[in-house]
C-alpha cells in the first residue's frame, strides 16, 4: 500500500489485535465488577428511572463545526422520544433525551460522557464521534451502554458496552472494495489524516484483494480543508496510470467529500476515472446539490448499511419525522446518521420493553442486550443480537454483529439499488489485515 503502513506513536492503535481486544473486554468487565462489589452503588453511575418516572438517555454528535456535522442524529432522537411519549412512553415511563454537541473535539466528547453519568443516563443512543478514546473510558467505568454508534472507530466494535447496529466503516469499505475490484483499474483512496482515517485503507484493501486487485493508493487530506487541489491531483495521477483500464477514486471525507469533488471534477472530467464512495460521505441530498445526473457522482458506486431511502421499510421512520419533528430541517430521512439513530432507538425500545415492570437502569439495559435478546428492525438490518461470537473476535471486532451492506449506484441523478438485498462481507472482513 502506498503511504503509511502503520500508525504513528502519537495515535492509538486503530484496530487492536484479537488478544488486545480480549484483554480490554476483560478489564472493562472487571472494572464494572469492582465498582459493584467493592464500592457499592456509586451515585450517578448505574443510571435509572428519574424521580418523576422518566427514563433518561443521551445522544451526541458534532454540530456547527468546520468538519463533519450530524445534527440530524440528535434531532431524530428527540422526535423519536416525542413519538414514544405520545403513545404512553416505554412501559408507562416517559423517555427523556439529552442532546450534547460533541463538536468534533476530544475534550468535549469526554465532557458529553461525563454529563451522561451525572444526569443518570441509562444509555447513549444513536451517536457520532471520532473520539472513542475520550468517551469510552467514562462510559465503561459507569457501566453505560453505547447503542448504535455510527461505526467510525474500532472501539465501537471492541468495547463490551458497545452495541453497534451496523458494520461501520469496515463493512462499507470491504463491500466497496469487493465491488470495485471487478470494475476499476488503479484505485485511490482519499481520506482524513486522522485516527479514524487510519483505519480505512486496510479494510478497503481487504475487499480489493478478495477480488484479486492491487492495493489502493492511500492519499491523506485535512478533514476540514476548504479545497483539495493537491489530494485531487495525487489521486487522479494514480487512478489514471493504466491507460488500458481507467481507475477509480474513492473519497471518504464525510461532509468534506463534496468539497473534494469540486476540486476533483476540474481535473478529472475527461480522464475516464470514476468515483465511488460510502454512504455517509454521499447521500441523495449531496447528489442533488452537485448537479444530479450531470454532476460528478453519476455512475458512482456507493455502499450503504441499509436499504435505499425510498424503500418502504423506512415508512415508519418517515411518519414519525412528519408528525413529531415539527418541520425540523436538520432531519434528512436519507442521511445514514438519521437512519442509524432510528435503528438504535428501536434497539433501546426493545431492550426496555423486555425489562417490563423492572427497574430500568444502565445495568438492566445491558443485561437485556447481553442475554440473547433478538431485535427485529423491520428488515432494515438482519435481526440484531449481541451474544458473544467468535466470528469477528479473531480480527479484533468482537461486538460486530451485522456485516451486511447494500450496493447502490447513481443512475439518472438518483441513488438506486445496484443489487437486490444485502451483501454479507463477513468473509472479506475476516481476511482483512486490520492493525
Amino acid at each position: 500500500m502506498t503511504g503509511r503502513h502503520g500508525i504513528s506513536s502519537s495515535r492509538s492503535r486503530a484496530f487492536p489485535r484479537p488478544v488486545r481486544a480480549t484483554v480490554g473486554r476483560a478489564v472493562a468487565l472487571l472494572v464494572g465488577a469492582s465498582l459493584a462489589v467493592g464500592c457499592g452503588v456509586v451515585p450517578g453511575v448505574t443510571g435509572g428511572d428519574g424521580d418523576d418516572g422518566t427514563i433518561t438517555v443521551m445522544t451526541w454528535a458534532p454540530q456547527d463545526t468546520n468538519a463533519t456535522n450530524k445534527p440530524g442524529m440528535p434531532a431524530l432522537a428527540l422526535a423519536y422520544a416525542r413519538w414514544i411519549n405520545s403513545r404512553g412512553g416505554l412501559n408507562g415511563r416517559e423517555l427523556h433525551v439529552l442532546n450534547c454537541n460533541e463538536r468534533n473535539d476530544s475534550v468535549t466528547a469526554a465532557k458529553c460522557a461525563e454529563r451522561a453519568v451525572d444526569e443518570g443516563a441509562v444509555a447513549v443512543v444513536g451517536s457520532y464521534s471520532q473520539h472513542a478514546d475520550s468517551f469510552f473510558p467514562t462510559l465503561e467505568s459507569a457501566g453505560i451502554p453505547y447503542i448504535g454508534g455510527y461505526g467510525l472507530t474500532a472501539a465501537e466494535f471492541t468495547s463490551p458496552l458497545s452495541y453497534p447496529v451496523n458494520g461501520g466503516q469496515p463493512s462499507l469499505l470491504a463491500g466497496l472494495g469487493r465491488e470495485l475490484a471487478d470494475k476499476c483499474g488503479p484505485v485511490s483512496l482519499v481520506r482524513p489524516d486522522s485516527i479514524a482515517g487510519d483505519e480505512l485503507a486496510p479494510v478497503l484493501n481487504s475487499g480489493l484483494s478478495a477480488g484479486g486487485h492491487a492495493e489502493v493508493r492511500d492519499v491523506l487530506a485535512a478533514e476540514d480543508a476548504t479545497e483539495y487541489a493537491a489530494p485531487s491531483q495525487r489521486a487522479l495521477e494514480h487512478a489514471s496510470a493504466d491507460p488500458a483500464r481507467p481507475g477509480c477514486v474513492v473519497p471518504a471525507l464525510g461532509d468534506r467529500t463534496s468539497t473534494f469533488m469540486d476540486s476533483f471534477r476540474r481535473r478529472g472530467e475527461d480522464s475516464g476515472v470514476r468515483t465511488a464512495t460510502v454512504l455517509g460521505s454521499v447521500d441523495q441530498t449531496v447528489i442533488n446539490a452537485s448537479g444530479g445526473k450531470s454532476g460528478p457522482y453519476e455512475g458512482a458506486y456507493i455502499t450503504g448499511w441499509y436499504p435505499v431511502a425510498s424503500d418502504k421499510r423506512w415508512d415508519g421512520m418517515k411518519k414519525v419525522i412528519n408528525t413529531h419533528a415539527f418541520g425540523d430541517n436538520r432531519i434528512d430521512p436519507a442521511d445514514a446518521g438519521v437512519q442509524t439513530t432510528w435503528i438504535a432507538c428501536t434497539v433501546l425500545r426493545a431492550a426496555i420493553e423486555s425489562i417490563g415492570d423492572g427497574e430500568v437502569t444502565a445495568r438492566s439495559v445491558r443485561r437485556a442486550l447481553d442475554n440473547g435478546l433478538s431485535i427485529d428492525t423491520g428488515g432494515l438490518t438482519p435481526e440484531l443480537s449481541w451474544d458473544y461470537s467468535e466470528t469477528f473476535a479473531a480480527v479484533g471486532l468482537p461486538q460486530l454483529v451485522n456485516a451486511e451492506v447494500t450496493l447502490q449506484v447513481v443512475r439518472g441523478g438518483r441513488l438506486v439499488s445496484a443489487r437486490t438485498g444485502f451483501v454479507d462481507v463477513t468473509k472479506t472482513l475476516q481476511r482483512a489485515e486490520l492493525r
